[in-house]
């Protein structure tokens, strides 16, 4: 195969099942140019140095669409980006003033003390099951669970949250970099979604502030850091980001995760007779089959040495997190799925100043997810696999897993 053509090949929905010999023949060459003038890194070492690097740039303003970067309309150049798409002092200050209602230091305990919640919508999504032996894991759990659990930690009143599958679903599908439709009309639909939703969420954001809860969005809109508080603007961008990166990731890693278990039965029950298990099992997945397969959206500020080829600035950087977790000169035995496995540092999440801002969550709900999924659904099997993926390589999962099941166990 020719290097420069790899990354694309990876990307073609005819892969999508299984791009990982793509990504090992891609690892040969840990930084390779391709036609479109992207610079590929595949390899482990090279991603986590580039994803700790400040002459890297998250900020979509310092792309240029000449060297494959992204054609951004009038109206979207004119909205604020979300702080994932900003680098520091931008980023920091942003993400500090997100952070300090979601977690530690602010709030130390708001997950932790979601576990019986979740623990709760788990077994109601479950119980629907009864009366039938077979589901689609997608969507009859995987998909309504983490948005009830965005919209509940939010303040989303829950009649609205059918709303948003159809504008998560375009503002998504923004990512694919080989898009059915050309990318002008992929961006311009993703933007209206976009502003639909803003919309939606101006009017909630006025709600919150003048009767404020316990809620995410309460809490955006009232509370203020060393530097200041967010503007209005600054929390509806932010609340766009959480209500998408919430559940779109979380949905891949269920779906996956039940894919996984499935394919590893011996496993699968492992975890029904110790749920523990699903601890070290996410982490494992994390790295096995990560939801986000591609970092598209980096840009070198300078030129830079890496693995000695010299990466120029200004040029477009793919980080491939799919290929970097599966690297042999990391992680002995890298295509076997091992939940004992020792010294997991994955790239599941990212890492750096950008690394997964809701990774806490998104752990939880898949731990209680999968084992309650192990423990209720008795001899469960795939209808057929691989099963359909959804197109986007970017966040990549099945976009359906039907399972068949003898019982519902109570």
């Amino acid at each position: 195969m020719i290097s420069g053509t790899l990354l694309n090949q990876a990307t073609e929905y005819e892969n999508r099942a299984d791009p990982y010999p793509i990504y090992a023949e891609l690892r040969k060459t840990p930084v390779a140019l391709q036609d479109d003038g992207v610079y590929a890194v595949s390899t482990y070492w090279e991603i986590r140095s580039l994803l700790a690097d400040p002459r890297i740039s998250s900020d979509i303003r310092n792309r240029d669409p000449r060297l494959g970067g992204p054609m951004i309309t009038e109206d979207e150049a004119n909205l604020p980006p979300s702080f994932i798409r900003l680098d520091p002092p931008e980023h920091d200050r942003l993400r500090c003033l997100a952070g300090r209602p979601f977690g530690p230091p602010h709030t130390p305990r708001r997950i932790h003390a979601m576990h019986a919640e979740l623990a709760r919508m788990i077994a109601e999504l479950i119980d629907r099951f009864h009366g039938s032996n077979q589901v689609d894991i997608v969507e009859d759990f995987a998909y309504p669970f983490p948005v009830a659990v965005i919209c509940k930690l939010l303040g989303v009143p829950h009649q609205d949250e059918h709303l948003f599958h159809d504008w998560t679903e375009k503002i998504v599908n923004a990512l694919d970099p080989n898009p059915e439709e050309g990318p002008l009309e992929r961006q311009r639909v993703a933007q209206q979604a976009r502003l639909d939703l803003g919309g939606y969420l101006t009017g909630l954001v006025e709600e919150h502030r003048l009767a404020p809860g316990e809620d995410l969005l309460s809490a955006l809109t009232v509370e203020h850091g060393p530097d200041g508080g967010m503007s209005p603007v600054e929390v509806i961008v932010t609340a766009v980001l959480l209500l998408i990166a919430g559940h779109e990731t979380t949905v891949n890693l269920i779906t996956n995760g039940m894919l996984t278990l499935l394919r590893n039965p011996e496993i699968l029950r492992r975890l029904r007779d110790d749920p523990d298990l699903a601890v070290p099992l996410v982490e494992e997945l994390l790295r096995f089959e990560p939801p986000v397969q591609l970092l598209p959206q980096r840009t070198c500020l300078a030129d830079i040495d890496v693995a000695g080829t010299v990466i120029p600035k200004g040029a477009p950087i793919w980080l491939v997190l799919g290929a970097g977790n599966r690297d042999p000169r990391r992680f002995q035995d890298p295509d076997r799925f091992d939940p004992d496995r020792r010294d997991n540092e994955h790239l599941g999440f990212g890492s750096g100043v950008h690394y997964c801002f809701g990774a806490p969550l998104a752990r939880l709900e898949a731990q209680l997810a999968l084992a309650a999924l192990a423990r209720r659904l008795a001899n469960p099997e795939l209808v057929y696999d691989p099963p359909v993926y959804r197109r986007n390589p970017v966040l990549r999962g099945p976009r359906h897993l039907h399972v068949t099941f003898d019982t519902l166990v109570a």
